[in-house]
């Protein structure tokens, strides 16, 4: 017996016409911003072998990964995110091409989050990396790209920036296992600030410890940068936050002040392949990040080439759904007309319609024999003319 034949498995969902409609749209606005910037789009395999993304575990656990075997018997999965596949690809095919590289992709990303019930398994990422340059300049073109995306998602926006290489001083300096370390990264991250001070005062007080309390807490514009240097414990820390707060600095004056860019120091990605800057995006009315990335310098040099990187990911469809509540009259636009071809007159009719859509119109042709039932499809549809083709030249008949 069938159970599965009529529903899509768990964290997948169908996109009918309006959600496919408005999902493009946001995709073609957000391509046009990249190619803008001279990024070119490149795309990876939706298979990759598992040794892809076993280069350090912790990116991505397996127990997040769709996984199967190819006709070897070696192990191969679904694409779970599209920056180690490029880094992957540029390691091993664009040693030669001319730094800095432009890249943008537009591909489904595959993981399983079994505890986060409601979170989809495939989600459309688009995004950038932009690659071989270590420069404040390729920070700020970044994040300024980021903010036009989130721009030509059609609602308010707002847009964090921290750097991570604060966190991975401080815990670097903690003398605990990889598994208490990330479970700080966590609570941090989660600005779980009761369960934070309960480890940390376990591991003992000391100026690491302080300076990790306050992490999570230290969000907001400029002043967060002499809050931070009051309880950061040495001078290298303190170089991580000027530079930080240059780049802010610089970008508030290329974005617009209105543009709602603050500062968090507790950003601590779970994607800890990011060695310095961390950028986040949000738009009204979605709680979650709607855009993600950062720099990593280190990422490509596991697949043999040193050079750095920086790049983000916009969700798509995070982005699709919060349109979808915001732009009510947003639809695909329905025919301009419909053309029906009497008894022995319908190549005619087909022909009349194909030069109509060469004029620029969108045309159905109709595929009913009565003229009432192209009447009634056409109210239905909302499609405003019939064009009739009989003996004589075609006639038109407003829908009413």
């Amino acid at each position: 017996m069938k159970n599965y034949d009529l529903i899509t498995p768990e964290g997948t969902k169908d996109l009918l016409f309006d959600e496919s409609f408005i999902r493009r749209e946001i995709e073609n606005s957000i391509h046009k911003i990249f190619r803008s910037r001279g990024y070119c789009e490149f795309i990876t395999p939706g298979l990759e072998f598992y040794d892809v993304f076993n280069h350090n575990t912790s990116y991505f656990p397996q127990e997040n990964l769709y996984k199967l075997s190819d006709s070897k018997g070696r192990l191969i999965v679904i694409r779970p995110d599209s920056t180690i596949p490029i880094a992957r690809a540029v390691a091993t095919r664009l040693k030669d091409a001319t730094l800095p590289l432009r890249i943008y992709y537009n591909q489904q990303v595959y993981r399983t989050e079994p505890a986060l019930k409601g979170r989809s398994d495939e989600i459309l990422q688009t995004g950038i990396e932009l690659i071989g340059s270590q420069s404040k300049t390729a920070d700020l073109e970044v994040i300024s790209t980021a903010a036009s995306a989130l721009k030509a998602c059609g609602s308010e926006f707002s847009l964090e920036i921290g750097n991570i290489a604060i966190f991975k001083e401080l815990v670097s300096r903690l003398d605990v296992s990889d598994s208490k370390k990330e479970l700080i990264r966590q609570l941090i991250e989660t600005k779980n600030f009761p369960a934070l001070n309960d480890l940390l005062d376990a591991i003992g007080t000391s100026s690491v410890t302080t300076a990790l309390k306050k992490l999570p807490a230290l969000f907001g514009g400029e002043e967060v940068f002499e809050k931070a240097k009051k309880v950061m414990p040495d001078k290298k820390i303190s170089r991580i936050l000027d530079e930080l707060s240059d780049i802010y600095s610089n970008i508030s004056q290329i974005c617009g002040y209105d543009c709602n860019i603050t500062v968090d120091l507790g950003l601590v990605n779970k994607t800890n392949y990011y060695t310095g800057l961390v950028i986040k995006g949000y738009l009204a009315g979605h709680g979650d990040e709607v855009l993600s990335g950062g720099r990593y310098d280190k990422l490509i040099s596991e697949f043999g080439y040193d050079i750095p990187a920086i790049g983000f990911a916009v969700n798509v469809d995070a982005a699709a759904k919060v349109n979808a509540k915001n732009t009510e009259n947003l639809h695909p636009r329905c025919a301009d007309a419909i053309v029906f071809g009497t008894p022995g007159r319908e190549t005619q009719a087909l022909i009349v319609a194909e030069r109509m859509r060469n004029d620029g119109e969108i045309v159905e042709n109709a595929l009913f024999d009565d003229i009432n039932a192209v009447r009634e499809y056409a109210k239905e549809k909302k499609i405003s003319k019939i064009i009739i083709v009989g003996e004589e030249d075609g006639s038109t008949e407003a829908v009413r």
